[in-house]
């Protein structure tokens, strides 16, 4: 299956993310395909980022991100605030406890189930593409009606927003009307994005449909 990255300017929050796609799209697009958008652009263009320099982490912050690992996003004092600050302070320590004793007899993971779905979208400075690389950007709002707006606006078979990284995981946040969101992880498990300086937040999944 033909996968097509789609350059386009940098995308700020005075965007609209569906007239964007349309417009980067038009003439490359058909009634077969389907449209990815990496999620982070789309947080960006609903506003969805903070500078560190305006976050004051507090103490609980600042302890428990010294548990997570230091490739994680949330291993640092202005991440775990932020997450603080989307999901709650309580449930945030909550599933902090509830994870370590399930880590202790076994179980990873738990955390991030319990935490509240930013814990694992939240991306750390550096996270995302210059210039937001300087900024916490968070997961975006309401991903499938986005995906379906998309879908609408440029005619295709479906739209996708996704999560995709260097590491060859893929996860699908939202899809419109009748996609497999398994079938598209795995399509884009390569990152056909990429995550430096490309400037191809869309990528189009050529006949897809046959």
């Amino acid at each position: 299956m033909k996968v097509v990255p789609v350059k386009t300017r940098i995308l700020t929050a005075r965007d609209d993310i569906v007239k964007a796609v349309a417009e980067y799209t038009r003439g490359q697009v058909g009634a077969g395909d389907v449209i990815a958008v990496a999620e982070s652009v789309l947080a960006i263009t609903q506003g969805r980022v903070k500078r560190p320099e305006d976050m004051r982490p507090c103490f609980l912050a600042k302890i428990l991100c010294r548990f997570f690992p230091q490739k994680g996003s949330i291993s640092a004092w202005h991440s775990m605030q932020a997450l603080m600050e989307e999901e709650g302070r309580l449930r945030v320590l909550c599933a902090f406890v509830a994870g370590f004793l399930a880590k202790l007899a076994g179980r990873p993971g738990v955390f991030y189930k319990l935490a509240g779905e930013q814990a694992r979208l939240i991306d750390d400075v550096t996270g995302t593409m210059p210039p937001f690389d300087k900024y916490i950007v968070y997961g975006p709002k309401d991903p499938a009606k986005t995906a379906e707006s998309i879908r609408i606006a440029t005619g295709c078979r479906g739209a996708a927003i996704v999560d995709v990284n260097d590491l060859q995981r893929a996860a699908v946040l939202g899809v419109s009307a009748g996609l497999d969101p398994k079938g598209l992880e795995a399509i884009l498990r390569d990152n056909p994005f990429g995550n430096d300086s490309q400037k191809t937040p869309i990528v189009i999944i050529k006949d897809y449909a046959a």
